[in-house]
């Protein structure tokens, strides 16, 4: 056990993702299991650089386990990225009497975990909350069923009017540099093309593809198009490209944006919250950190942070043909 390890305390950082309260609530009994005190720091870097910090127990993260979003609220700090904004965070964190630091949050936050510690040998362990499934470390990341649900129930929805009229609809969701989202939502609710960013697929085999759809007899379809991907500039130039091409189709364009990160975490998102909350304090109970823990192979892991950076989950190529033998 780390000498002296009296108080823990944890963070939200960067976007947010539906779990993270389950993650907190973890953090928190678990401390309070191993006679810990958990102390919350609200705003992410910010507020520690501004001594937002809080002593919690028990009973302060009651009701919270269904809550999507985070209540220790999350912020973007451009100050921590400063030698004199750390020095100041760390400041505060001697102040409060922490003994270490439990990051929630993606590969931005740990980037910023792992300097925190480095500069200041501030003991750190990061749990990946971020809905695109990107963090190397684990098979998945909190929030990521959650928002992988609220994709497959509106594409659901937008089927049964895009059948009605007879329409191509292009649907984009999140993943700016990873596909998960999208490839696995896609082949859920049965679209035609998925285009992600790993892939660089031509706008003239998108093309070619829909027109091998409406000669299979098809009246409606739907290209899932996550938003970094490259066929275009954005998914509305793509439209256009596509339209210009095919005139014939009625093409309409739906951009399900921030819906994805809301919502009550599913039961999958609460109990992998729930393990990895508990695995982070267990791993500073240890004398572990500089890690970040994740599930792999329905395991607890431990990464190092440094790994968890560097490195990126891979989308699965079987994957990519099981979603273009079934879009025929």
């Amino acid at each position: 056990m780390l000498n002296g390890l009296k108080k823990i305390g944890v963070m939200t950082s960067g976007g947010d993702a539906p779990g993270m309260n389950a993650a907190v609530r973890a953090v928190v009994r678990a401390c309070s299991y191993y006679e810990i005190t958990p102390c919350a720091i609200y705003s992410g870097y910010q507020g520690l650089i501004d001594g937002k910090i809080e002593e919690m127990g028990p009973r302060s993260v009651a009701n919270i386990l269904s809550q999507g979003g985070t209540v220790l609220k999350s912020a973007r700090c451009m100050e921590f990225r400063t030698e004199e904004g750390r020095r100041k965070a760390y400041e505060q964190f001697m102040a409060a009497g922490l003994g270490a630091l439990i990051v929630i949050g993606g590969d931005g936050s740990f980037t910023g975990a792992r300097l925190f510690q480095k500069e200041f040998g501030i003991p750190v362990v990061g749990i990946p909350g971020t809905i695109d499934n990107d963090i190397f470390g684990t098979d998945f990341t909190i929030g990521y069923d959650t928002a992988l649900n609220t994709v497959v129930d509106a594409v659901d929805k937008i089927r049964d009017t895009a059948s009605s009229h007879d329409r191509l609809f292009f649907i984009e969701v999140m993943g700016r540099d990873a596909g998960f989202i999208a490839l696995n939502s896609g082949i859920a609710t049965g679209v035609e093309q998925i285009l992600i960013p790993e892939i660089n697929k031509p706008v003239e085999q998108l093309i070619d593809r829909i027109r091998q759809s409406g000669r299979a007899g098809k009246g409606s379809s739907m290209i899932m198009v996550a938003e970094g991907d490259k066929s275009g500039s954005n998914i509305y130039q793509l439209a256009d490209k596509v339209q210009e091409q095919l005139p014939e189709y009625d093409i309409k364009v739906t951009v399900l944006g921030h819906i994805q990160r809301g919502g009550r975490p599913s039961c999958s998102d609460r109990v992998l919250a729930s393990r990895l909350g508990v695995a982070a304090v267990k791993s500073l109970k240890d004398g572990i950190s500089g890690v970040m823990v994740g599930v792999r192979k329905g395991e607890v892991a431990l990464t190092p942070l440094e790994e968890a950076i560097k490195q990126h989950n891979e989308i699965d190529p079987l994957l990519l043909e099981v979603a273009e033998i079934t879009s025929i």
